[in-house]
Formats: structure tokens, C-alpha cells, sequence
């Protein structure tokens, strides 16, 4: 499988794959940043990919996820014969899980010391002194908060942090800024994506609560950013204090 052919949809599976084994990866969306300088043919974004742009590339595989991508462009990759690999990622065992699977998928080397060093980090993680609860949005206009069975979720709930629409009907459910208010968090968690929230864009939104500004890809990612998330993510929410 050395001269597998790969083309990802997915940023953290681009950034897992160039790292694992370079030169397997032809193609990626725009939104795959990581590694830098990473000079592969970009086929347009996570929702709405090229395909016919993939199609020529004749990947041998191509890397999606059930929630950045959409099923009928990997509907279409599959009616032009091209094999698809679906992942699931909702908890980090899960994502230590399809990550194991993507790279022997792939052909890659043996276990990259990365993926060691990520599981490590997580295994080291101490119990929280102390449980908090924070508003997590995602997105605003409309604001947007992260619901049930999400990747990020279970990260910050390693990480001491409830967030009170953990049994939501959605994953990603729209929420008014009244009613996010009105559920008296410690605190407010804001990565910089999908929405870039800043310093002037977001806090401004919570007057008098405590707002932790994070890495949207230590949060969201599922890659290497694994192996210091848990001290990236961490710092961030010790600063965010009342």
C-alpha cells in the first residue's frame, strides 16, 4: 500500500496523514492549514468539495467525516468508483480509535510516535480539582452551542468543564442569547473556530462572566494537536477566572 493515493476533506486527517507518511496525500480542501506549506492540490472545501476535481486526481482513497462532510458529495465520489473512508469522531477514545484506522487504511508506517505521545498526555491527565460550567458557542448570528455526543465536549469535560446542553436533541443546537445567559455558567469557552471569536468578538456578548478564549484546533482537531491539547487547552481555562 506504499503507493497509496489520498486525498483528505477532513483538516485534522490531512495534518495526521502529511505527518505520518508524506507524499501519500494528493489533494486537500481549502481548510486543511496544517502542516504548513503543505503543497498538495486543494479541491475546495470541507462542505463543498470538487468532486470531479478529486475524481481526477484518481485517488485511491479519499478521508471524510460524518459531520464536516456532506453525504451526497461522498455519495458522488462512490458512483465515480472512488473509495471513501467515513469517520465518526465523538469522543477522544473514538478518536484515538479512527485515527489508528486512517493511517493503517492509508498504508502508513507503523504507529507514528505522535499518536503515543497524544494518548500519553490525555492517560497523564490528572482529575479536575473542581467541576465548572460553561457556554461553549460555536457560532453566532445565530448563536450556535455545542449540544450532545461532541469531540469538544469530551475534551472539556476531562478537562473539568460541563457544559449545560450536553443532552441536548441536537449536537449543535441554536440557542438565544437570553437563554444561554439565563443558564448561569461559571464561564463562557471561545475558540477561535469555526467562528473566529476574539477579544472584541464575543465577550462583549456575556457582561460580568468570565470568558476563555481557546484554540479551536486544540478543541476541535483530532490529530497531532492531540498531544498538547490537554496543557493548551488547559492553561486557557485556568486564566478564565472570576
Amino acid at each position: 500500500m506504499s503507493g497509496v493515493r489520498v486525498v483528505s476533506l477532513v483538516p485534522s486527517l490531512t495534518e495526521a496523514v502529511a505527518l505520518s507518511a508524506p507524499g501519500l496525500l494528493v489533494g486537500a480542501t481549502d481548510w486543511c492549514t496544517r502542516p504548513a506549506g503543505l503543497d498538495v492540490v486543494r479541491v475546495g472545501g470541507t462542505k463543498n468539495p470538487k468532486t470531479d476535481r478529486i475524481v481526477s486526481l484518481a485517488p485511491d482513497l479519499v478521508l471524510a467525516n460524518e459531520e464536516e462532510n456532506r453525504a451526497p458529495d461522498l455519495a458522488a465520489l462512490r458512483a465515480a468508483g472512488v473509495e471513501v473512508l467515513v469517520t465518526e469522531v465523538r469522543t477522544l477514545p473514538q478518536a484515538f480509535h479512527e485515527l489508528a484506522g486512517v493511517l493503517t487504511a492509508c498504508g502508513a508506517p507503523p504507529r507514528p510516535r505522535w499518536l503515543d505521545e497524544a494518548e500519553a498526555a490525555w492517560d497523564a491527565l490528572p482529575e479536575p480539582p473542581e467541576r465548572r460550567t460553561a457556554v461553549v458557542p460555536i457560532w453566532r448570528r445565530p448563536w450556535m452551542v455545542l449540544g450532545r455526543d461532541t469531540f469538544a465536549g469530551d475534551l472539556l469535560s476531562r478537562l473539568g468543564v460541563d457544559h449545560p446542553y450536553a443532552a441536548h436533541p441536537e449536537r449543535y443546537p441554536r440557542i438565544p442569547l437570553d437563554a444561554l445567559r439565563a443558564t448561569g455558567p461559571d464561564l463562557v469557552v471561545l475558540p477561535d473556530e469555526p467562528y473566529r471569536f476574539t477579544a472584541d468578538d464575543g465577550p462583549e456578548a456575556f457582561p460580568g462572566l468570565p470568558c476563555a478564549l481557546v484554540s479551536g484546533r486544540h478543541l476541535t482537531w483530532y490529530g497531532p494537536s492531540l498531544a498538547e491539547a490537554p496543557a493548551v487547552l488547559g492553561r486557557a481555562l485556568r486564566a478564565a477566572r472570576r
